[in-house]
C-alpha cells in the first residue's frame, strides 16, 4: 500500500508519546559523558547504522569532545516492515576497522540480531575492540545475544517510531519517540 499524507497523519494522531524530546536530550548528554569516559583516549572509529541512527548520531557526535574517525554501515532486517527478517547488508563495514577500536551507534536494540551481526563482521575484519551505543534498549522479555555497552533509555516492548526510527518509512524526523497504541 502506498503511504499518503493522510496515512502518516493518522498514524501519528493515534500514537502515544512515550519519550519526549527533553528526556532524549538528557539521555544523549549522559551517554556522551559515559562514552567520553571510556573511549576518549582510544581514537575510535565510530560507525553509525543507517538509517535509524541518523538522528541519534547527529545529536551525539558534537558532544563527544575527543578525536574520532567516522563512517557508517547500512544493515537492515526490517525494510519498512513491522517485524525483522533476514539481515541485508546495503553497506558493509569499511576496511579501516582492522586494528581499530570501533564504536557502533544504533537507534534501538530490539532483539539484538542486527547488532550481533555487525559485531561479528567488524571483529572478523580485525577490529581490536568493539563497543556499541544505542539510543534505546527495548525490554522484550527474553535474553538477547548481546547487551549494549552504552544505553540512553529503555523502552517497552512496543512498536516505536520517531527520532530516527520509522514506521513504514515515515516519521524518522520526529523529535520524540512514539509507540503504536496496543
Amino acid at each position: 500500500m502506498k503511504e499518503t499524507l493522510e496515512n502518516a497523519q493518522q498514524i501519528l494522531s493515534h500514537a502515544e508519546l512515550i519519550c519526549p524530546p527533553q528526556s532524549l536530550n538528557l539521555a544523549i548528554e549522559r551517554l556522551s559523558k559515559e562514552i567520553s569516559g571510556a573511549l576518549s583516549k582510544q581514537f575510535p572509529l565510530v560507525l553509525s547504522v543507517m538509517g535509524g541512527a541518523i538522528v541519534f548520531t547527529g545529536q551525539l557526535l558534537p558532544l563527544l569532545n575527543f578525536p574520532l574517525d567516522f563512517d557508517y554501515v547500512h544493515a537492515s532486517r526490517y525494510n519498512h516492515a513491522f517485524q525483522g527478517s533476514t539481515l541485508h547488508w546495503k553497506i558493509a563495514p569499511p576496511e579501516q576497522v582492522s586494528g581499530r577500536v570501533v564504536l557502533v551507534l544504533d537507534d534501538v536494540l530490539d532483539e539484538g540480531y542486527t547488532m550481533t551481526a555487525i559485531r561479528q563482521r567488524v571483529l572478523a575484519m580485525g577490529a581490536k575492540q568493539f563497543y556499541c551505543a544505542v539510543l534505546a534498549d527495548k525490554s522484550i522479555g527474553k535474553e538477547k545475544p548481546l547487551q549494549a555497552d552504552f544505553v540512553g533509555i529503555t523502552l517497552p516492548n512496543r512498536f516505536v517510531f520517531g527520532f530516527g526510527m520509522d514506521i513504514k518509512g515515515m516519521w524518522r524526523n520526529l523529535p520524540a519517540i512514539y509507540a503504536i497504541r496496543d
